[in-house]
């Protein structure tokens, strides 16, 4: 009985979710490979899941959605960039924007493109 009760107290790691963590570690660390380093932070995004946030060292920046915040974190973990708790600071301040992204901050704001 009692060696019936140590199986059921060990957690065994699930199969799909432990791919899907490798999954986005390789995604993460072939940005992280091709914009000179990065750093990252998991935000949770409730049922949805977590955004993982990528900022390179050269100021580009993209993101991954994993179906959990556990499955983020252990990915981040696994692609052994930097992570941050916050998206603030000096963090931020290393994102690069170009036209692009403030033309479409500036159409978010005002209601979105106009059609011409």
């Amino acid at each position: 009985m009692s060696s019936i009760l140590a199986m059921a107290d060990t957690q065994q790691a699930d199969p799909k979710a432990e791919r899907t963590a490798a999954r986005l570690a390789k995604q993460i660390s072939s940005f992280s490979k091709a914009h000179g380093g990065a750093e990252g932070q998991v935000a949770y995004l409730g049922e949805r899941g977590a955004r993982i946030v990528l900022v390179g060292e050269d100021g580009n920046w993209g993101d991954l959605v994993a179906p959990s915040y556990e499955i983020a974190e252990k990915a981040v973990e696994k692609s052994g960039i930097t992570r941050h708790e916050s998206f603030d600071g000096e963090f931020a301040a290393k994102v690069k924007t170009g036209r692009y992204e403030w033309s479409r901050m500036a159409g978010i704001q005002v209601g979105g493109p106009k059609n011409s």
